[in-house]
């Protein structure tokens, strides 16, 4: 007498479905790993990249500020801009 296989017991494993039951047992598999990582990307980054941190910030003037204010654009630049929407500092 021969010993258990090695996915199951009779009907050549898987339930008895065989190679039909292996990859159904693939698919699902494959599914809640998709799941899973959409999950992660959905929830923690945006298109890849992390998405901005804006601060609560509404308006022109304060986005302006808070790019100036991280070194992302120099003084002639954040006076330019706001001479471009009007906002005399």
């Amino acid at each position: 007498m021969m010993g258990p296989r090695l996915f199951g017991g009779c009907c050549g494993g898987f339930g008895g479905f065989g190679w039909i039951g292996m990859l159904f047992n693939f698919l699902v598999i494959a599914a809640v790993i998709w799941l899973v990582v959409w999950a992660v990307r959905r929830f923690t980054v945006s298109g890849g990249m992390p998405r901005p941190m804006t601060g609560g910030a509404s308006s022109p003037r304060e986005i302006l500020q808070m790019r100036y204010a991280r070194g992302e654009i120099t003084r002639e630049q954040y006076e330019e801009m706001l001479n471009d929407l009007n906002l005399q500092p």
